[in-house]
């Protein structure tokens, strides 16, 4: 049973977590109404340029999430939130073009680097060990919660106000996280094990590294899907004008805010009926609907509705199951560098999916092509197929008792 403590931290951590995701997904809302008509960008341009968020994430976590093993991870959370807004706030003051905002989300990425996963561990060192699985899950599901605030909050401030000020409203949110910042009880890490960047007691636990390696899967998935959804049902919208209630505003919304109920259900499943067991089930499930949905990309929008909002839910079903799963069989002297390989091969995949399907796009005709459509969602079905195969290769080289 959790504490008052225990819920006052996970509480205080989930909405410190939804003002540090305002500005996630601002570049993927305006991206097809604003910055490709007036940047003039490729699909692969596009996927460049929303993935660049998640590049600077990559490249930066891997040190940041490690270090928390050795230092309070509440004052990398800090720096993190701080980095966060400027990166957001630079965008909206200065970029110009794909590169100049490609650094600057850059910028931002890096900074949700010093946020999210350290984020995780300050919220799993302040918790008995046996709270941490619906814990862990809470704080993944909901970001599922804060991407459909700032797929709403951007989009709506973007139409009213312009797409610069969508940058500016939202990067105020990661303030919200350093309010809760200086409310957490400072706490000692154990004391170091080995040297700072040393991965190879992670690549050696094949349990751990299934749950990486499946989470990899899952975020080419999740990513590519959130960088391409608006476009997607813009182009729904356009070729069927009595889907105008339908609109990419609402559709996306609604994506992000199953996702986090999703998260909740599925990470139950797996403690229920096994981790690996759900997981692969609901990864198999959201390949099929992801090629049903790219079948049916030219039909009515009533029509894909159902599919998309099924989509809604079984892109999201196997991440705090896979999360959850990761903290459980990480080595506790090497949690910090467990999370940083996870939170690597993650954001490195997420990177690749909305880049990849920029280039399915241009490949095969361009966002305006239900041909393209079809070939973008068969990647997505293509990327999300390797987690069971991740999961299968763990089970393999688990050690038989």
């Amino acid at each position: 049973m959790l504490t008052l403590e225990g819920r006052s931290v996970i509480a205080a951590m989930c909405v410190g977590q939804l003002g540090s995701l305002l500005p996630h997904v601002v570049v993927p809302s305006i991206l097809a109404a604003f910055l490709i008509p007036e940047w003039h960008l490729s699909g692969a341009q596009a996927g460049l340029l929303a993935g660049s968020g998640a590049a600077g994430y990559m490249l930066t976590v891997p040190v940041l999430a490690t270090l928390t093993d050795r230092i309070d991870a509440r004052k990398i959370l800090i720096a993190g939130s701080a980095v966060s807004a400027l990166g957001t706030l630079l965008f909206g003051l200065f970029a110009t073009g794909l590169w100049s905002g490609a650094l600057f989300n850059a910028i931002a990425g890096i900074g949700f680097a010093g946020a999210y996963m350290p984020g995780l561990k300050a919220l799993t060192d302040r918790l008995a060990p046996g709270d941490s699985s619906r814990a862990v899950t809470l704080y993944t599901s909901s970001f599922s919660f804060g991407v459909g605030l700032s797929f709403l909050v951007s989009q709506l401030v973007a139409e009213a106000l312009g797409w610069r000020s969508a940058f500016l409203v939202t990067a105020l949110g990661p303030l919200m996280m350093l309010s809760v910042c200086f409310l957490l009880r400072p706490v000692a890490p154990k004391p170091a094990q080995g040297r700072l960047l040393d991965f190879a007691p992670v690549f050696r636990n094949s349990n751990a590294m299934g749950f990486v390696l499946g989470y990899g899967a899952h975020c080419f998935e999740l990513y590519g899907i959130r960088t391409w959804l608006v476009g997607f049902w813009t182009f729904v919208a356009v070729r069927n004008s009595e889907g105008s209630l339908l609109t990419p505003v609402v559709v996306s919304v609604l994506f992000s805010l199953l996702a986090m109920p999703a998260s909740i259900l599925g990470n139950e499943c797996a403690i229920r009926f096994g981790r690996h067991r759900a997981i692969t089930a609901v990864m198999l499930s959201s390949a099929c609907v992801a090629l049903l949905i790219g079948a049916f990309a030219d039909k009515s929008p009533w029509l894909l509705l159902p599919l998309v909002l099924v989509y809604a839910i079984t892109v999201p079903a196997d991440s705090g199951a896979l999360t959850s799963g990761m903290t459980m069989a990480a080595d506790p002297n090497y949690r910090g560098a467990t999370m940083a390989v996870h939170s690597t091969v993650g954001f490195s995949l997420s990177a690749l999916g909305a880049w990849a399907l920029g280039v399915a796009l241009d490949a095969a005709g361009g966002p305006s092509s239900a041909t393209a459509w079809a070939a973008a969602f068969a990647v997505l079905a293509a990327g999300i197929l390797l987690g069971p195969v991740a999961l299968y290769w763990s089970r393999a080289r688990a050690p038989q008792g």
